[in-house]
């Protein structure tokens, strides 16, 4: 709606003048939605206005209703609710927007600047010991899409993820397979890398509470137990004979994570995502060691008599924080430090966006506010895109216990849900094999990516497999079948008409209305880092129009002006959704 507030906003200054004389600021002027039930396009909220005018706001509307009806042939008509003018708009307008958006090669998209500094994005940042799960999709999905609705808006986008490869985590899955015997490899047991390195870390874990059991029975407290558990202890001096580059540990870890990383690629390449660079926390964390040292000598540090590092943050209302263990192994701020001036150097970045679950809120405030007491000033432009948990009917995941809902698994279920939704609803006829299998994929990977990002990222959600693959409701496969409809309407050829001469009926304005938001809907996604806005917005414009479908015709109608105008209205429908859901990463079939 903000070129049609940029074209009223002069009109109602004047306006005012005109029935007031009195000049009133443009920052008076304010709009809103009309709302569905009362009449209008756009409204206009007198409250603003009764301390400059004098007057009760409902008699404001009132009076600069009818000047704007007689005066300006933007306006057609006008209601006073109260203190909101509902201001009724020429269709010749919503006419001329329609085919100034058809026209125009980019469709809603701003071009890219790509002298512009970058917007950096991270996402999946997975740890090495386990598969990608649940959680991670919705991670991948949202810092995914967010990059590509950046780009859309006009601004240069970058992909990254923090690959964290090295810690206690890892250690202990390699242990694991030592004392198996060490001789498993994927090529062995037909499992994919990350698969069977997950294996191990839940077998550490079984281990590792035998273990705590059995010393708490012979009397040690729970917590002194958890940290002298014999498998621990061993994993924390694989971690110390990593750190001090024995050749053996290096060599198995290695070995280990390049099977994680295969497994992980062919999830990614699955889910349709990519990065422009990746970052291992074994690199990244030996730059923040040496911040770290750095900040000690300028006191951003101090040391405790244990020889361990720490940033005091009580000023800010925080606490202290440590930054380095007092055997000199690094934790995970150490590794966030280095990546951060990492990334900087390499991109000279206008922000960095770190897509991360809610409950590393606390730590992203402390990473920021150490960035910014070690003297970076970017670290001011650092946000935390914070997103809820996801859970299922049966409850929360857990990947200790080897209860998380594995990615793979879930893209595979999905696939066969479906498959038995598309059968049961007899939407294959004249497909082959092959056309169903791409068909089966590219909606069960619609519905999956959907559900998830309609959700506003900070709220907490439950995922239900079977509800997101309805076609009937807001979900993924509803806007699809809305697509390959439109396709299969379009096939029937051209159409010859003056869309300029023709008086569409409301619902068709309903429709134009709503294909006009798009480029301010895509930037509004852009700011607010949420593909919840696109997405939301996507199934009001599909729902306006399946309204006007199943009242209107389309092409059996004399009038070939208003054949022209639905044949255009309707490409721009479905133009916005090829492109709409492109930026949610999902395609769309032409026929179904």
């Amino acid at each position: 709606m903000k070129s049609l507030e940029n074209k009223l906003q002069p009109v109602i200054l004047r306006a005012i003048q005109s029935v007031f004389q009195v000049e009133a600021e443009s920052s008076s002027i304010n709009f809103q939605s009309t709302r569905k039930e009362f009449a209008g396009d756009i409204t206009l909220v007198c409250f603003a206005l009764t301390k400059l005018l004098r007057k009760k706001p409902e008699v404001i509307g009132e009076e600069l209703g009818q000047y704007l009806k007689a005066n300006s042939e933007l306006v057609t008509g006008f209601n006073t609710v109260k203190g909101f003018l509902n201001i009724e708009i020429d269709k010749k307008y919503w006419i001329s927007e329609l085919v100034s958006l058809t026209k125009d090669d980019n469709f809603g998209f701003k071009p890219l600047r790509n002298e512009d500094p970058a917007i950096l994005v991270e996402y999946s940042s997975p740890n090495t010991n386990k598969p990608l799960h649940l959680g991670h999709i919705r991670n991948i999905l949202l810092g995914y899409s967010v990059s590509k609705i950046i780009a859309a808006s006009g601004k240069p986008s970058i992909k990254v993820q923090i690959i964290n490869d090295r810690g206690i985590h890892i250690c202990k899955s390699m242990l694991a397979w030592q004392k198996a015997g060490g001789k498993e490899t994927p090529e062995s047991t037909g499992l994919k890398g990350d698969h069977l390195v997950g294996k191990y870390y839940v077998a550490f874990d079984k281990t590792y509470k035998e273990e705590i059991k059995k010393l708490v029975d012979n009397g040690m407290p729970e917590d002194e137990a958890k940290k002298k558990a014999p498998s621990l202890m061993e994993a924390q001096d694989l971690l110390r004979k990593w750190e001090k580059n024995d050749p053996e540990t290096v060599a198995l870890w290695e070995k280990m994570n390049d099977w994680v990383y295969q497994g992980f690629d062919a999830t990614y390449n699955r889910l349709g995502v990519d990065f422009d660079k990746n970052y291992y926390e074994s690199e990244t964390y030996l730059l923040g060691k040496k911040v770290v040292e750095e900040g000690l000598s300028k006191g951003v540090f101090f040391k405790k008599e244990d020889g361990s590092v720490w940033c005091d943050l009580t000023d800010e209302g925080l606490d202290e924080k440590l930054v380095l263990r007092a055997d000199g192994t690094a934790v995970y701020m150490t590794q966030d430090i280095g990546t951060a001036i990492q990334r900087f150097q390499d991109f000279k970045v206008d922000r960095q966006v770190y897509t991360v679950g809610n409950e590393q809120d606390y730590h992203f405030r402390v990473l920021f506010l150490i960035l910014q007491k070690l003297g970076y000033d970017w670290a001011e432009k650092c946000f935390h895109l914070s997103y809820g948990m996801v859970d299922l009917p049966t409850g929360k995941m857990k990947s200790r216990e080897g209860t998380v809902v594995d990615a793979d698994d879930l893209l595979e279920e999905m696939k066969e849900t479906a498959r038995r939704s598309s059968e049961e609803l007899g939407k294959l006829e004249g497909f082959d094999q092959e056309e169903k299998d791409w068909l089966f994929e590219t909606l069960g990977q619609g519905a999956l990516k959907y559900f998830i990002l309609k959700v506003d990222p900070k709220k907490r959600m439950l995922f239900n497999p079977e509800e997101s693959i309805d076609f009937t409701g807001n979900t993924g496969p509803f806007i699809q079948y809305t697509h390959a409809r439109i396709s299969s309407l379009l096939k029937r050829g051209e159409a010859q008409g003056n869309l300029e001469q023709y008086n569409p009926q409301q619902i068709e304005i309903e429709v134009v209305k709503n294909i006009c938001l798009f480029p301010e809907i895509i930037q509004e996604a852009a700011e607010n880092y949420s593909p919840a806005v696109l997405s939301n917005y996507l199934y009001d414009l599909v729902k306006t129009y399946n309204q006007f479908y199943q009242n209107i015709s389309i092409w059996n109608d004399e009038n070939q002006d208003a054949i022209a105008f639905r044949v255009t209205m309707s490409q721009a429908v479905a133009e916005i959704i090829r492109k709409g859901m492109d930026l949610l990463g999902i395609q769309v079939p032409e026929r179904m």
